[in-house]
C-alpha cells in the first residue's frame, strides 16, 4: 500500500508561482508512475501533468502546457510540480497519484482511473 502526502499548496497572486511537492512511502517508488491532477470547486477532477516510473519528460493537459513541469526525485520518493504563471483558472485541489509500472513500460496514462493511490490534496488559491 503506498502512501501519498501533497504539500507546498498555498495562496498566490495571478503570474505568481508555486511548487508541489508529493512524498510517498509504503512502496518501491521507482515502480511508479505519477500523476498530479486536479478539482475545482463544482467542476470534475482533470488530469495536469503525469511522469512516468522511470522519469524523463512529462505529459501535460493543454490547460498548462508550458507552465507547469512535472519532476521527479526517486531516491527522495517525491515527486514535484512546478507551477508558473498561475492564473484564477488554476485555482483547485491538486492531488498526486501513483498507478504501478513495475515493468517501466514507457506509455504514460492521464486518465485517472488508471491511478491506484491517491494523496488526500494540497489547495491552490491564485487571487486575480
Amino acid at each position: 500500500q503506498v502512501q501519498l502526502v501533497e504539500s507546498g499548496g498555498g495562496l498566490v497572486q495571478a503570474g505568481g508561482s508555486l511548487r508541489l511537492s508529493c512524498v510517498a512511502s509504503g512502496g518501491t517508488f521507482s515502480n511508479y508512475d505519477m500523476g498530479w491532477f486536479r478539482q475545482a470547486p463544482g467542476k470534475e477532477r482533470e488530469y495536469v501533468a503525469v511522469i512516468t516510473s522511470i522519469g524523463g519528460s512529462g505529459y501535460y493537459a493543454d490547460s498548462v502546457k508550458g507552465r507547469f513541469t512535472i519532476s521527479r526525485d526517486n531516491a527522495k520518493n517525491t515527486v514535484f510540480l512546478q507551477m508558473n504563471s498561475l492564473n484564477p483558472e488554476d485555482t483547485a485541489v491538486y492531488f498526486c497519484a501513483a498507478r504501478p509500472n513495475p515493468l517501466h513500460t514507457g506509455t504514460l496514462y492521464s486518465g485517472e482511473v488508471a491511478y491506484y493511490y491517491w494523496g488526500q490534496g494540497t489547495q491552490v488559491t491564485v487571487s486575480s
